[in-house]
């Protein structure tokens, strides 16, 4: 029942900005610890950013001071505002949340955003 899903990906070009969203369906669902990862063509998967259930945010070195990672509880979203892009910054964009879906904590995978920079 619950799935989380990202938006927001894009093609911009070298210096431009995007932020990408993550949301948790299924009605009662909560996310907790949020983390995003990215992986480039040819590349593994790595993390990039995350925010705990208490907000405290952490970064990547290849990423931080750029990008930034907020979360809207409210609207049970998470942001990744991305600015300063190049094109090392390319590739696919997933969000892994913890969730409560009422009847218990798991972790969840998205199935990705495409992030596209053009220099």
């Amino acid at each position: 029942q619950v799935q989380v899903m990202e938006s927001g990906g894009g093609s911009v070009k070298a210096g431009e900005f995007l932020t990408l969203s993550c949301t948790a369906s299924g009605g009662v669902a909560k996310m907790y610890t949020v983390e995003w990862y990215r992986q480039a063509p040819g590349k593994e998967r790595v993390n990039v950013a995350r925010i705990s259930s208490g907000d405290h945010t952490t970064y990547s070195e290849a990423v931080k001071d750029r990008f930034t990672i907020s979360r809207d509880l409210a609207k049970d979203t998470v942001f990744l505002h991305m600015t300063g892009l190049q094109p090392d910054d390319s590739g696919t964009y997933y969000c892994n949340a913890q969730v409560f879906d009422g009847y218990m904590m798991r972790t969840y995978w998205g199935q990705g955003t495409h992030v596209t920079v053009s220099s």
